[in-house]
């Protein structure tokens, strides 16, 4: 590569070349120097911001550095050849008593296309205008003045002063000088931030130390006002920064606030009311009166604070109304039920609000080509999601956020679809239970029971929804099988004790003890998994079996295990726990060693030879030597999902989807399971801490188990 000073060497040397050129081939490059581009606006910078032409002007925080992308013809270029630039820059201004000062500044010598810079010198005065233009010079020619024709002059001001610190105010929380404890969870606060100083044109924030935020004035030196919703009770504080234009930062504001627990129920109708009852009692709010169709005295979902349901026969007469609204549909607001369909293929309504021959809301059920699902409709716009079923609990919220304008659905305490934006009209009516608001009378009627209907006047934050939706699960068996009676292990309460079949004994701890490595007549003896003793099995015939089915595989469960193998190298897979059903088990939990795994099994159907899935796994590098694994599976009926867990932990690959639980008749197997021609993949290996429980286990309740004591639901 040659550089174009290097080829000039003067008239005759390159008029030479040119007749010599032309003579071989019959054509010439030309050799005549063609000036560099005109720099273009559009490629020069103040300190990384884009030029400032006309009236607006760049502030920087310090001296800037200048840049200027520079270009030089490609047509005066022999093949391969490089064009040398350098840039030449000048500033100027006008110091205060109006004399004009000027700087410039040559750069070293680049490649055409390249960036070239000028860093300012620190003496340059400050809140002043500083011009500034830059053309290329190739050594031999200059280009014109990037503002010459239809360029423009660029201009900064170095602004070397940091805006004054914000004030902070807010009218739902002031400060704790002002109301100590302020109401609350779920009920969003606005807080005006401004500053002293004109040319602030944003805040940087942060609530409670959590991620920054950004928001711009409207204006230059204006307010700006930053919403926030609280989700927890406690003190809390909010942090803001003053940006001006130059990006200079104001020290911090601090503000203080404390929040109280979200504000209860405006409405309650907790439906435990006696049987034979014609009016429904509130907890909060007015009594609502109650149809000829509705009767009280109902079971409510278990493993609720609710004592008993409403059911709701589906006719004219199953409704519960207090004849007055419960809330104020264009402000935030939020209805929620437990509710068991007694039908799922038609449209049914929980709650809704009267309108002006329509209902101001509906929160129910409907009918879709692939099913039904629950809905929540206001405005014109609903959202829906989860899947109904027929004789199965399930807790509903639908919430209307006035603040960001989306209408949301939670399902069994979980969002169930995309929140949507809506527009409520008003809706003065009376709240109903069981049925809506048509042209012509009420429609849509509720056919089910309905338990606990809660409206409230703010955000139900998802926590609360959560713990709302929450069944807390209940023991149904915990065999710590450490000793036996009879051939049988007893159940920790009293219940039914697990039967051992041939093949299985309980292991005790000895009093005595060896070392191998010193004693050659020692036999190695594994200490108990947990406590004094576990349950061993062979291998060939070994098991342990309760009387009959432990859990309700059609609704939520959870079970778990502590299990160790007595194999470093399995030879084939070997189930810990299996419950059956009438051709084949419902599920089982194995080790299998081709897959170096853990594994949940479900059949397809509950048919002789039925084909089994892998619903979920986890990999294992080994079988649990020494303290062993702790296994459990849970399956939440509420969300359609099964999860096997692996020492307290899961993960995406040991969660599946299982729409379809269905009802198994058999009984709890605790180390074999159903083959084609019987019971098989016997476990060799030790089992300990067997537990049940009706309902699904939360992920921090988990951890917990294999203990000898139960973890705490609380």
């Amino acid at each position: 590569m040659s550089w174009k000073s290097g080829r000039r060497r003067g008239a005759v040397v390159g008029a030479c070349a040119a007749a010599l050129l032309a003579g071989l081939t019959g054509t010439a490059h030309a050799v005549d120097n063609l000036p560099p581009n005109q720099p273009l606006v559009e490629d020069l910078q103040s300190g990384g911001k884009p030029c400032a032409t006309g009236d607006d002007t760049v502030y920087v925080p310090t001296p800037p550095r200048l840049s200027a992308v520079l270009y030089d013809p490609e047509e005066d270029n022999q093949p391969s050849e490089s064009s040398p630039l350098s840039g030449e820059f000048e500033a100027w201004w006008k110091d205060a008593d109006g004399t004009e000062q000027r700087r410039s500044y040559t750069t070293i010598t680049l490649t055409s296309g390249q960036r070239q810079y000028w860093t300012m010198p620190s003496d340059l005065p400050a809140n002043t205008v500083i011009s500034w233009h830059v053309r290329a010079n190739d050594g031999q020619a200059t280009s014109t003045w990037s503002d010459e024709g239809d360029g423009s002059v660029c201009s900064f001001v170095y602004d070397d002063t940091s805006p004054e610190r914000p004030t902070i105010s807010s009218p739902e929380y002031p400060t704790p000088d002002e109301v100590f404890w302020v109401d609350g969870v779920g009920v969003w606060g606005h807080f005006t931030v401004d500053s002293p100083s004109d040319d602030v044109v944003s805040y940087v924030y942060s609530f409670l130390g959590g991620p920054n935020g950004t928001v711009t004035a409207d204006q230059l030196g204006g307010a700006v006002t930053i919403p926030y919703l609280p989700l927890s009770a406690g003190p809390k504080y909010l942090t803001v920064r003053a940006i001006d234009r130059a990006g200079r930062s104001s020290t911090t504001t601090r503000y203080e606030f404390n929040v109280q627990s979200g504000r209860a129920p405006v409405a309650r109708w907790k439906l435990d009311d006696p049987a034979g009852s014609r009016t429904a009692a509130a907890e909060t709010g007015t009594p609502a009166r109650a149809g000829s169709g509705v009767t009280f005295g109902g079971s409510a979902p278990s493993g609720t604070t609710a004592g008993t349901a409403a059911a709701l026969d589906g006719s004219g007469h199953g409704f519960l109304t207090p004849d007055a609204p419960a809330a104020d549909l264009r402000k935030t607001f939020a209805v929620s039920a437990w509710v068991r369909p007694a039908e799922t293929d038609r449209t049914m309504t929980v709650a809704s609000q009267d309108a002006d021959g329509r209902p101001g809301f509906t929160l129910g059920l409907r009918p879709q080509d692939s099913g039904p699902v629950w809905s929540f409709v206001i405005g014109g716009a609903g959202v829906s999601g989860g899947a109904p079923e027929t004789g199965e609990w399930a807790h509903l919220l639908g919430m209307y956020d006035a603040e960001t304008g989306k209408a949301h659905l939670y399902v069994n305490g979980h969002e169930a679809g995309e929140a949507v934006a809506a527009t409520p009209a008003e809706a003065a009516g009376a709240f109903q239970i069981g049925r809506a608001r048509g042209p012509v009378g009420y429609r849509d009627r509720w056919h089910g029971d309905v338990s606990d209907v809660q409206v409230h006047d703010r955000v139900v934050v998802p926590d609360e929804v959560t713990e709302l939706a929450r069944r807390k699960p209940s023991l149904l068996g915990h065999w710590s099988l450490s000793s036996v009676t009879d051939g049988a292990s007893p159940e920790q309460s009293g219940g039914s004790p697990l039967q051992l079949g041939e093949g299985a004994s309980i292991h005790r701890a000895s009093q005595d003890s060896c070392i191998p490595e010193i004693d050659p007549d020692c036999t190695y003896v594994p200490p108990p998994l947990v406590g004094d003793g576990h349950l061993a099995l062979d291998g060939d015939s070994g098991y342990a079996t309760a009387s009959g089915p432990v859990v309700d595989t059609g609704d939520s469960f959870t079970l778990g295990a502590v299990v160790r193998l007595a194999d470093s190298e399995p030879t084939h897979p070997m189930t810990v726990l299996s419950q059956s059903g009438e051709h084949t088990d419902a599920f089982k939990v194995r080790y299998d060693p081709s897959a170096h795994s853990w594994q949940l099994v479900m059949p397809e159907r509950d048919e002789a030879g039925a084909p089994e899935k892998v619903v979920s796994q986890v990999t294992a590098a080994d079988g649990g030597e020494g303290q062993g694994h702790r296994l459990t599976v849970v399956y939440d009926d509420g969300t359609d999902t099964v999860k096997l867990y692996l020492d307290g932990y899961t993960n995406a690959a040991a969660t599946a989807t299982l729409p379809d639980g269905w009802h198994s008749t058999g009984a709890l197997q605790i180390g074999r399971g159903k083959v084609a021609d019987g019971w098989g993949e016997y476990l060799h290996g030790d089992v300990d801490e067997v537990q049940a429980y009706a309902g699904a286990l939360r992920d921090q309740d988990i951890v917990g188990l294999g203990a000898e004591t139960n973890p705490c639901l609380c």
